[in-house]
């Protein structure tokens, strides 16, 4: 199983780095001794293939930076590699494939090859760990091939010789942020000379098995019906507003590190008797539905996995959201905070599934109720796991009571990203926000807003109206063509617009009622085939160009010939004799002339 990581793993993405950085020397390891094994993929592998098929590899694969400790050679870094490899089954697999089919089974090698890339420097070009970093990050891109590449591309940045850091990137389909953690963890503890334990958790053909049991189908299926519920009735897109339109998929990072937000989060928790990732989940979803203008935060919280004694430490990618709900009409913090807490165990409890069947059943409901779902916000808590992916933290940031440091762009396959990294004796966050969404100083604002909410909540309770007052956050304003219909902001002259243009230019005007919902009118003019069917059909095709943005479908399409006088007034188009009419969702109400 050797690496196949190509010439672009070995540099940087950062044109100053790259003018000094050496000449590489590859390493060669081989490993023998394991089980060889093969069988049916987890859940979450397949989740994650499924991504790494169809995704940019950038978005999928994963990097982490190992500073290695002083008095560690080459060799000893190279044999503590290898004793990873061994111990690991989920680093030794491999997913054959026939060209233009998914992957349905994985292979364990019983012995192998990887590739160490050792780039020797007289002196570093930059800060030593923002190098590694940007060394490390520079090899996520390109895909990993399933079928034969050992799952880490591996660089070992050296000093005259010294090792100082292993800049690694990793294939999502085996590794998660929690698994490279776990990896980090385990290599330094080798390099101490300490002895491992026995591995505890389960290997991903044993989870894999659990998964296929009577069981694990029964949690499947209770889990699909559970994110139906949520995909049917709550809303589509959080940030379903005119700026969202401008978003061009990459964000900057900002990281928080505030001993103010620690102390706050400790003192609110102990105050309201709630565990400390409760209540820092439920000052989150309070500002995102705030800043968002929703009724209620519906966002992926990917570590739920993570929590049974059986998976903390796996070495696999376990990387399946958790769907969070939570309805944030109540007039007080604390009354939110005891809601979280239910609400969290239930999108725990309804995080194992088949994303096959899942994503068959969100697209279903697309065309049923005519909007597409967004995986808007992700909020990862790794601060409570067993290993985290806290990196070394910067000295002038250790002590720091509240310190915001700007870090590089990456694509960003959603609106908003946010990592705790740890909670005590610093709150450490880390966010991506959709710069069309976020200026910089409104994501700054974000962040220190969360730490003020927790403070006020530290002395009190808070009521939810004040957030604005407390936090110094704003709702999104969308202006006066906005409406709430079907639990989702819709702009009805967006949706006028995408089914006109998706109608070939058709004129087309859209009847708002709060309570039926939208109404479309459309002219057909000597286009005799045009049905609802094929204008909701139509429609649907459209919005994902269109971005989708404010758009939902019209509960009901009408057919009229041509178009009223005042095309602007719906009392005009309302007085217009109907020659067709319907859902568009194959249950129309066929009118004669």
């Amino acid at each position: 199983m050797n690496s196949a990581a190509g010439k672009d793993t070995m540099h940087p993405d950062d044109p100053r780095t790259t003018r000094t950085t050496p000449a590489p020397r590859t390493v060669t390891v081989a490993y023998a001794g394991g089980d060889e094994r093969r069988g049916p993929l987890t859940m979450g592998q397949a989740n994650m293939i499924r991504c790494i098929l169809r995704d940019d590899p950038e978005h999928i694969n994963n990097h982490d930076v190992w500073a290695i400790p002083p008095g560690a050679g080459p060799d000893d870094i190279v044999d503590a590699l290898r004793a990873l490899a061994l111990r690991h089954e989920g680093l030794r697999t491999t997913f054959p494939h026939a060209p233009g089919s998914p992957p349905v089974e994985q292979v364990v090698a019983a012995e192998g090859t990887f590739t160490v890339t050792v780039l020797d420097h007289t002196e570093f070009p930059e800060e030593p760990a923002r190098y590694a970093e940007s060394v490390a990050r520079a090899a996520r891109a390109g895909r990993f091939a399933l079928d034969r590449e050992f799952p880490l591309r591996i660089s070992l940045l050296t000093l005259r010789g010294v090792p100082v850091h292993a800049a690694l990137a990793s294939s999502h389909a085996v590794t998660d942020g929690s698994a490279l953690a776990v990896l980090r963890e385990e290599f330094l503890t080798l390099l101490a000379g300490e002895e491992l334990p026995a591995p505890a958790s389960f290997a991903p053909l044993d989870l894999a098995a659990e998964e296929a049991s009577p069981t694990g189908k029964r949690k499947s299926e209770a889990s699909l019906r559970y994110w139906e519920r949520i995909i049917r009735t709550e809303p589509q897109e959080m940030f379903a507003e005119p700026r969202a339109a401008g978003a061009d998929g990459r964000a900057r990072q900002l990281t928080l590190r505030s001993g103010r937000g620690a102390r706050a989060l400790a003192a609110a928790a102990g105050r309201t008797g709630n565990p400390e990732a409760t209540v820092l989940l439920a000052a989150w979803c309070a500002l995102v539905a705030h800043r968002a203008g929703q009724y209620s935060c519906v966002t992926a919280v990917p570590t739920s996995n993570r929590f049974h004694a059986r998976s903390a430490r796996s070495v696999n990618t376990l990387s399946q959201d958790a769907l969070l709900c939570l309805d944030v009409r109540v007039p007080s913090f604390d009354t939110l905070v005891r809601k979280t807490w239910g609400a969290a165990l239930n999108a725990y409890k309804h995080s194992q599934f088949d994303s096959v069947r899942l994503w068959e059943m969100i697209d279903g409901v697309t065309g049923e109720r005519g909007s597409h779902f967004a995986r808007d916000v992700v909020f990862n808590d790794v601060s409570v796991l067993p290993a985290t992916l806290l990196s070394t933290v910067p000295q002038e940031h250790v002590g720091a009571e509240l310190d915001l440091t700007w870090g590089p762009f990456q694509a960003l396959p959603t609106r908003m990203l946010a990592f705790t990294y740890e909670t005590a004796p610093q709150l450490h966050i880390s966010l991506w926000a959709d710069p069309a969404l976020f200026t910089s100083d409104e994501t700054e604002g974000f962040l220190t807003g969360l730490v003020r909410l927790l403070e006020a909540a530290a002395a009190g309770d808070v009521s939810l109206d004040s957030l604005t007052g407390v936090t110094g956050i704003r709702p999104a304003e969308r202006g006066p063509d906005w409406v709430r219909v079907d639990g989702c902001w819709v702009s009805p002259s967006a949706v006028r617009k995408a089914l006109s243009g998706a109608l070939g230019g058709l004129p087309v005007h859209i009847d708002t009622d709060r309570e039926a919902g939208l109404t479309a009118y459309m002219a057909r003019g000597g286009d005799t085939s045009l049905t609802p069917d094929r204008a909701h059909e139509a429609l649907m095709a459209e919005v994902p160009a269109h971005g989708g943005t404010g758009v939902i479908a019209p509960r009901r399409y009408v057919l009229v010939e041509s178009p009223p006088a005042e095309a602007d007034r719906s009392a005009a188009w309302r007085g217009l004799q109907i020659i067709e009419e319907g859902t568009g969702r194959s249950r129309q109400v066929r009118h004669e002339r």
